[in-house]
């Protein structure tokens, strides 16, 4: 009985999807693309802690040694794919804030969908950028910490224009940016392609999610 209960817990996984997937732009050819790739899928099921070089490196069919001439360490490797993943879902956040109507309800919305989206089409990745953050060092976590205070920032500021001019109503601008950002970020623990949600519709509805919070009550 314990040894099919071990079995059974085994087959559990951190999070729903188990497709490797990151952003066309990010060259995967060779050994320090599969590198990455087969880092992805294990931090994201594993965690950075729960993964060895050992591990990496036989998922990869290559030798630790190897492994190691790419990256100076595991931590480097985690630390490209948090790099990875924050620069795509800050790109998506800037670029939706400044594209189309410029009004607080509206630039909300787009905010919101590009964060949901960006959870929802990178699932493994969001997970690891989010999740396994703290694994860095205060060196390697850097640059990263300070793309995460300029989103918040952002959405913080969209907030305030919204309170000001009336169309918004929350006591605290901060608060309501973490419960908002936190709702999209755990879409990427449950969102897989084989459920019955396209990313889009997903996004729709947590951005409409998010208004709810934002709007003053009838």
């Amino acid at each position: 009985m314990t040894n099919d209960r071990s079995a059974a817990l085994g087959t559990l996984r951190r999070i729903a999807a188990s497709e490797i997937r990151l952003p066309e732009h990010i060259l995967l050819q060779g050994t320090s693309g599969r590198i990455l790739r087969e880092a992805l899928r294990l931090f994201a099921e594993r965690g950075f802690y729960g993964t060895s070089i050992r591990d990496l490196a036989l998922a990869c069919d290559i030798r630790s040694a190897t492994l190691y001439s790419h990256y100076p360490t595991k931590e480097n490797v985690l630390a490209e794919l948090v790099r990875i993943g924050h620069e795509e879902h800050h790109r998506r956040l800037t670029e939706a804030a400044s594209t189309g109507l410029a009004d607080p309800e509206s630039r909300l919305r787009r905010v919101v969908r590009a964060h949901v989206l960006a959870h929802a089409e990178f699932p493994m990745l969001a997970v690891v950028a989010d999740n396994e953050l703290h694994a860095l060092s205060p060196e390697l976590a850097g640059p990263v910490l300070m793309l995460r205070a300029a989103g918040r920032t952002l959405l913080i500021d969209i907030i305030n224009e919204g309170i000001a001019a009336g169309v918004f109503d929350v006591p605290d601008a901060f608060l309501a940016v973490t419960a908002i950002s936190g709702m999209g970020m755990r879409v990427a623990n449950w969102y897989d392609s084989a459920l019955p949600y396209e990313p889009d519709e997903v996004a729709d509805a947590y951005a409409d999610f998010a208004l709810r919070i934002t709007k003053p009550t009838p």
